[in-house]
């Protein structure tokens, strides 16, 4: 399974879950997102951080984690 953060303003509003088969690169996974009609800026998230597409990602993103571009983060004084 792939699992995909949906990011507005650079937090994260969503994560959703698609087949491997829909998503084995980033930006076929984007593709697909796309083509069932969920609008936004998506980025790959890795469960078991794991490197998407060799970055490391920080960490798994879940609702309300930062995004800076290249990682996701934990705000300040939230409880990871």
């Amino acid at each position: 399974m792939a699992h995909f953060a949906k990011i507005e303003n650079g937090v994260v509003r969503e994560v959703i879950v698609i087949g491997n088969d829909d998503a084995p690169t980033e930006a076929d996974g984007q593709t697909f997102i796309a083509s069932i009609g969920l609008k936004g800026e998506w980025v790959q998230t890795s469960y078991n951080n794991n490197p998407v597409e060799g970055q490391d990602r920080g960490k798994y993103a879940g609702i309300g984690d930062l995004w800076d571009g290249e990682q996701f983060t934990t705000p300040n004084g939230a409880a990871e």
